[in-house]
């Protein structure tokens, strides 16, 4: 009686798994890894509003595995999910939680720092989601914040806990690390692609430090101060056109030095108007040189010309379309997109940069 019992088991469960696989293969509609967006009823929001002429339109949102399903029916999910649940237990979904930095390589992945996590998120246009949690041999991320490009293949992230800045190559294996002894408690990571510098934004040093690519420190911009060049409490920052961007979130403002560490200028002031800077966060440039502030303390993306003169507010508290919650890093892409952590509502927001400023 066991023996026929464990046969009819066996064939119960192989049962499950051949619908199992017949539904995860016949409701898609095609590759089910391919990355999707929202799919909105109406015409996606616009910034500004009409009547005025549309600078940035909503692209969509990334928030996790959900991203890769929307080519399945609903019912072939429900009755996946049901039939997994059968064989496996309840399904954790894989979501963002808590996500703080980001960068997007030229192929469109799209590298997602998340400290609740402990994990950089990477979604895959082609290849699904995956989540890197190694930083070394049995080490494990604790604060990864700041995301950016290394050498060609590999990718930088600083974690704050770690206390060091670990490489990763494409396949999310560490490859070493930098600044361990030397970084106190780094957030923002960036790079100069011509000179393979890689810039640190250590903010509990008060400073920003700079190494080669070999991870030699080779120089420490600031000290703890409110005048040019000096700093309190950097966070994020970003290096474009020779030129390196460094928010002084406890000082209220970005500042803008050369490839030598010489101040350039500083954006933003202290204030409660919109377009003051009471907490910046992320820092970020796009191909015209308009630069991108997180200000985390009234939930909004503020826009500046090359300049620094204000441009436009996208943002205000919420969970809805273009609204935050304690926002944190922005970042750009080839494509004219603009990614904002949004922190707290667990996901990150895509808008388009639909054309220059300068244009009627």
């Amino acid at each position: 009686m066991s023996c026929r019992l464990a046969s009819l088991t066996r064939g119960v469960a192989a049962g499950f798994m051949v619908v199992v696989l017949i539904l995860a293969g016949g409701c898609a509609g095609g590759p089910s890894s391919a990355l999707r967006f929202d799919e909105l009823d109406d015409a996606p929001p616009v910034w500004p509003p009409p009547p005025e002429r549309p600078r940035y339109r909503y692209m969509g949102q990334l928030t996790g595995e959900e991203n890769y399903r929307g080519q399945r029916t609903a019912v072939g999910r429900k009755v996946l999910a049901w039939l997994v649940g059968l064989a496996t237990g309840p399904h954790s979904p894989r979501v963002l939680q808590r996500p703080q930095g980001g960068y997007t390589d030229a192929r469109g992945r799209i590298y997602v720092s998340d400290v609740s996590r402990a994990a950089v998120y990477v979604f895959d246009p082609k290849d699904g989601l995956q989540i890197w949690e190694e930083a070394g041999a049995n080490l494990h991320f604790l604060t990864p914040l700041g995301v950016t490009a290394g050498e060609p293949g590999y990718i930088l992230v600083a974690d704050a806990d770690l206390r060091r800045v670990v490489i990763l190559n494409e396949q999310g294996k560490p490859q070493g690390s930098m600044g361990e002894g030397v970084l106190q408690r780094p957030v923002g990571v960036a790079r100069d692609p011509v000179s393979g510098l890689i810039y640190v934004a250590d903010s509990k040093a008060h400073d920003v430090k700079v190494f080669d690519r070999d991870g030699v420190l080779v120089a420490t911009w600031g000290r703890r101060g409110h005048g040019p060049g000096e700093f309190n409490a950097p966070t994020y920052l970003t290096f474009a056109d020779g030129r390196l961007y460094v928010t002084d979130t406890l000082n209220s403002r970005v500042q803008v030095f050369d490839r030598e560490g010489r101040f350039v200028r500083s954006v933003g002031r202290r204030g409660l108007y919109l377009g003051d800077l009471p907490r910046p966060k992320g820092v970020a440039v796009d191909q015209d040189r308009n630069l991108y502030v997180v200000e985390s303390y009234y939930d909004h993306l503020l826009i500046f010309n090359e300049k620094g003169e204000f441009l436009l507010p996208i943002g205000g508290t919420g969970n809805g379309i273009g609204q935050f919650y304690l926002p944190a890093g922005v970042w750009t892409d080839h494509r004219g997109w603009v990614y904002v952590a949004d922190a707290f509502n667990g996901r990150v927001m895509i808008f388009e940069y639909l054309r220059d400023w300068g244009e009627s």
